[in-house]
């Protein structure tokens, strides 16, 4: 017996359709209040299905009931197929059963045990697309590369082991379908930031279901590695009033999605719908989903794309009711929680305003050393003090329980890779085919005096110091760190900072031909922070900041553009280490008590 209930409050009726090959079965549900509901003797798993629902079509009204429309089940954790974009989606009237995936019975999922997450505050976080990260791989089967499987292959657990990644960040693993606009340049959209429903494995990246994220999970942590899934709670791939009906708009518009006070979409994501999570049906299913994947994945935690839109009621607020159910739930309170804490609403830009227990993506320190390294005046070594010390401005004092929340990068999927930042000094977007308007277009960026590859030693030279400085610079700083996979062996993406819809060469990572002199340079910085990891958790409290000339900083060399360097020594036995920065030399040193680790010109 299968029960199969969904919400639809202002439904007339919705069917259950059942599949045998291309034989559908419309079988009528009941109402429950808010839900509709249907008991199945003969739907076991493996049973492949779909939802219909008739009611008014008034989209003006926010009303856009079609019973043409093949609808996917909120809830479905799998889906027998991948989401394909066409026109018919969107069009009233016009059936697409022939378009959606089916959703299917899943088995009884096995719950594992509970387990703290294998992730600490002040580890390495690895950002990895999974397809761009293994089709390229001379050393994973054909067969594997592109799937969460191939995470766990021998050759991709040896990187992560000479890297000492505390914990890899998979971009969304989640079903997602193309943006209307890219099937028309015969383009598809390579991260995911696109999806339909919460809990659906994509079937393309992980085509074993929730077997194969499970087994995958198990063998990152067997090597000690947690698991982060990067997951896009703040709208869905069904877009504006002209995008396609998969799932919500056609079951719960209203109750799903945000609307003015004129009844048109709110668009806090620039995605063209935003959920509303001022309902706490929203917040159910959110939490449903993320318990889901830790029951019966052994997820270690969450970073959460546009968070703000999470907060929203329609401001933000952090005491927006989501946190505490969070922070109160069994299975989700000790979870490793990350924010994007942004979104394109009013008051969306919230780094710093999330609880304690949340990290926060830290863009200020992107920027703030990108900024230094690049010799602007504008960035002191006082403020990249303030950086490698946790971004205190931005975050208050270290919470004693909780330590550090910032999450210090240089560079991330979104924007130009570590590399191309010392390589262009604008975007180069033409390939996505919206005439290079697309992307950030006020990154900060330089070229060295040569726009892209370049095979004049001194331009290498100097491009291959800032990279060292800057990873330098990241793997000194207080906080948890994060290195977004192939930046640790210089990928390059040519100058495109948004390059979503490029699966294929550009953002596949080129093992063969990756640079293992910087490989080895990051690994070399790994082991020493991975010695030391207590030491980034929060800033120490004693300890003694340095002039280039070893006297303590005075407050006009803090302040001053001039002023080209600084060091710092732990006075605490227990977190003792150093670093110097020499801006004019670009060269950060880190040393311990053991012994100097390395310099940033070595290899």
């Amino acid at each position: 017996m299968t029960r199969f209930r969904v919400r639809a409050p202002e439904a007339g009726q919705v069917w259950l359709c059942l599949f045998e090959g291309d034989r559908e079965t419309p079988l009528p549900m009941a109402r429950d209040g808010a839900d509709w509901v249907l008991d199945h003797a003969a739907a076991g798993p493996g049973t492949r299905y779909g939802l219909r629902a008739a009611g008014t079509y008034a989209p003006d009204a926010g009303l856009w009931f079609n019973p043409a429309k093949l609808l996917v089940d909120p809830r479905a954790v799998t889906l027998d197929r991948r989401f394909r974009y066409d026109p018919r989606l969107g069009q009233y009237g016009v059936d697409t059963a022939d378009l959606v995936p089916r959703a299917v019975v899943p088995p009884a999922l096995p719950e594992l045990s509970p387990r703290p997450p294998m992730f600490t505050r002040g580890g390495l976080v690895y950002e990895v697309n999974v397809r761009a990260l293994t089709m390229l791989h001379p050393d994973v089967p054909a067969s594997l590369r592109g799937t969460v499987a191939a995470l766990a292959h021998p050759a991709i657990l040896a990187h992560l082991r000479k890297l000492r990644v505390s914990a890899v960040e998979l971009m969304p693993i989640v079903a997602w379908i193309d943006e209307r606009h890219l099937p028309p340049l015969g383009l598809t959209n390579a991260w995911g930031y696109n999806p339909v429903v919460p809990m659906a494995l994509d079937p393309g990246l992980c085509p074993g279901g929730v077997a194969e994220l499970r087994d995958t999970v198990a063998a990152l942590h067997a090597e000690g590695i947690g698991v982060l899934l990067d997951l896009v709670f703040n709208h869905t791939g069904e877009s504006d009033r002209l995008g396609p009906t998969l799932s919500f708009r056609g079951l719960d518009q209203r109750g799903t999605y945000a609307h003015d006070a004129a009844g048109d979409l709110v668009n806090d994501t620039g995605c063209g719908n935003t959920i509303d999570f001022g309902q706490a049906h929203n917040r159910g299913l959110v939490l449903d989903s993320l318990r889901h994947f830790v029951r019966h994945c052994g997820i270690d935690g969450f970073r959460f794309d546009l968070a703000p839109v999470l907060a929203r009621g329609p401001g933000f607020s952090r005491q927006a009711p989501i946190f505490a159910e969070i922070g109160a739930d069994p299975v989700l309170a000790d979870r490793v929680l990350i924010a994007e804490p942004w979104d394109i609403g009013p008051g969306g830009y919230q780094l710093g305003g999330f609880p304690p227990h949340w990290l926060e993506w830290n863009d200020r320190f992107r920027d703030d050393v990108r900024r230094f390294w690049r010799g602007d005046a504008t960035v002191t070594v006082g403020q990249l003090a303030t950086r490698l010390a946790g971004s205190s401005d931005l975050f208050g004092p270290a919470d004693p329980e909780h330590g550090c929340r910032s999450v210090n990068f240089l560079a991330a999927h979104d924007g130009f890779t570590l590399a191309d930042t010392v390589a262009y000094s604008g975007r180069h977007n033409w390939a996505n085919g919206e005439n290079n308007r697309d992307g950030h277009g006020g990154e900060v960026c330089w070229n060295h005096g040569v726009e892209g590859p370049s095979r004049d030693p001194a331009v290498q030279a100097a491009r291959a110091a800032d990279l060292r400085a800057m990873l330098g610079t990241l793997f000194a700083a207080t906080g948890t760190i994060m290195l977004t996979a192939g930046d640790e062996f210089g990928r390059s993406q040519q100058g495109n900072n948004n390059a979503y819809c490029q699966d294929n060469p550009l953002t596949w990572l080129d093992w063969t031909h990756r640079d293992t002199a910087l490989e080895d340079h990051v690994a070399a910085l790994a082991a020493w922070r991975a010695a030391r990891v207590p030491c980034f958790t929060a800033f120490p409290r004693e300890g003694a900041w340095l002039s280039p000339s070893g006297e303590p900083m005075t407050i006009p060399e803090w302040e001053s553009p001039e002023t080209g360097g600084l060091a710092y020594r732990s006075l605490e036995a227990e977190r003792r280490y150093g670093v110097i920065i020499d801006r004019a030399g670009r060269r950060v040193e880190l040393d311990g008590s053991e012994s100097r680790a390395m310099s940033a010109g070595q290899s």
